[in-house]
């Protein structure tokens, strides 16, 4: 299941429950790797984009899975925070410092359409909005209409590419304010 220090707990009435796993834990890793396999699908490789385990560890980031008690994993995604020093030169103007930036969000495919992504995506702005963040970022792609309905049914605006696949026509980027947390 996933382990009781980093629990969060129930989210909505459907009983996934999130807990914080590190980036490298083998349950972040199996659903990571599920993830690139989805991109290798839908898109011919992977996503290239540098991640450090470390930035998704708190205070820098952080990284959710969420279980069901009778099932066990289900879902996976998480944030890092960004730094004046960590926005190459050519995002500067696009990403700004204290930008979340969401990565890896993926639910099995057996368990979608019941509510978990939006219950992570709002427990991961929630945590990034507590820890400072002022907006949170993203990459997706054309080749994934759910998500790209998904970040704009939340209220994602589209924003300009950055990072590795800045100049992909197939990328696409998304923005949200944040609304701090008291």
């Amino acid at each position: 299941m996933l382990p009781a220090s980093g629990m969060i707990g129930e989210v909505g009435t459907s009983g996934l429950v999130l807990g914080v796993v590190a980036y490298d834990d083998p349950t972040s890793v199996r659903f990571v790797d599920a993830v690139q396999a989805f991109y290798r699908e839908r898109y011919g490789g992977i996503d290239r984009t540098p991640v450090d385990p470390a930035e998704f560890a708190p205070p820098r980031g952080l990284f959710l899975v969420g279980a069901l008690p009778t099932v066990g994993p289900v879902c996976c995604g998480g944030w890092r925070r960004l730094t004046a020093a960590a926005i190459p030169e050519a995002d500067r103007g696009v990403l700004r410092p204290l930008d979340a930036e969401v990565k890896r969000m993926w639910v099995d495919p057996a368990h979608r359409r019941r509510g978990f992504a939006v219950a992570l995506l709002d427990e991961l702005e929630r945590t990034a909005a507590a820890a400072g963040c002022r907006r949170t970022v993203l990459e997706t792609g054309t080749r994934q209409p759910e998500a790209e309905a998904l970040y704009r049914r939340q209220g994602y605006v589209p924003m300009p590419n950055f990072g590795v696949h800045r100049a992909e026509p197939d990328s696409t980027c998304f923005a949200r304010d944040l609304i701090a947390a008291p």
